[in-house]
């Protein structure tokens, strides 16, 4: 695998992970009692994008170090995986 690949595959797992690790962590204005006038009281408390985009980039690391790992150290592809799908011939 070239190092392009690579990065598309690590562009395409970010974001997968980016919106998987969005809804952890938020709370609403609700259950802050803290209410903005004119918001409604199920919006969220306040921006926490900075401690998504680090925790995504941390969970996608390892990912991808595990992708890395098996399909590099272990030499495993996806020819290696047992056919779950008969063949239809």
């Amino acid at each position: 695998m070239s190092w392009v690949s690579f990065t598309a595959i690590f562009f395409v797992a970010w974001w997968l992970v980016l919106f998987a690790i969005l809804p952890f962590g938020v709370k609403t204005q609700d259950e802050d009692d803290n209410v903005t006038l004119g918001t409604v009281p199920s919006a969220p408390r306040g921006p926490h994008m900075l401690r998504a985009v680090l925790w995504t980039t941390l969970v996608t690391v390892v990912i991808m170090g595990a992708f890395y790992g098996v399909t590099r150290g272990l030499e495993l592809g996806f020819d290696d995986i047992p056919r779950v799908i008969p063949e239809f011939r």
